[in-house]
């Protein structure tokens, strides 16, 4: 089972993260923050795999420090629990539709972080959460993974819709790019 379980601690945050890509799409998180706990779960589900999140941090100052610590535990765990990615598909893509929300979402786990964040409406707040830290969860996500993360917003109205969207294609990108499908590293450099 490809599996990892990390824990960061600082002084602003506490953030613990078990996940095991060859699970079955069951979900334990708890973040402090309703929100991302939703779009968590949902990401987890539409993956396949399973994953547990705890996280407590200085939410009172603002929610920037466990947002983007989450996306480095969780960046970090995922790059430990694909070892050396001997057999992974390597490449995930997904297109979901929530609503009047369309998001593409294209994964290439290359060790390579860079990310690619198409999303116009970077502005406004879920609840008391302002959306544009989903940009910070997912670039630390991306820096630790060190994967190549393509995001696109084609289209969409309600703030809700469009992140649920793009929560449920990174998580059934994710799943496809982590699928094992042969024996060998699938890069002609023999490492990613």
């Amino acid at each position: 089972m490809r599996k990892a379980k990390l824990r960061r601690k600082t002084n602003e945050t506490d953030v613990d993260i078990a996940i095991n890509l060859d699970g079955k799409g069951k979900c334990d998180i708890q973040t402090s923050i309703p929100f991302v706990d939703h779009m968590l779960t949902l990401m987890c589900y539409h993956g396949g795999f399973d994953l547990t999140v705890k996280a407590t941090g200085d939410v009172e100052v603002d929610y920037h420090h466990l947002m983007e610590d989450i996306g480095i535990t969780l960046g970090q765990a995922l790059n430990k629990a694909l070892g050396d990615k001997t057999g992974i598909r390597r490449y995930g893509f997904a297109r979901v539709p929530m609503d009047e929300s369309l998001s593409e979402v294209v994964v290439d786990i290359s060790g390579r972080a860079y990310l690619v964040y198409n999303v116009k409406k970077r502005s406004g707040h879920l609840k008391d959460l302002p959306v544009s830290l989903f940009e910070d969860f997912f670039r630390a996500l991306t820096n630790h993974a060190m994967i190549t993360l393509h995001i696109n917003l084609l289209y969409g109205r309600d703030l809700h819709h469009i992140y649920e969207s793009i929560f449920k294609a990174f998580g059934r990108a994710l799943k496809e790019a982590t699928t094992v499908e042969g024996k060998r590293i699938p890069s002609t450099k023999g490492k990613l």
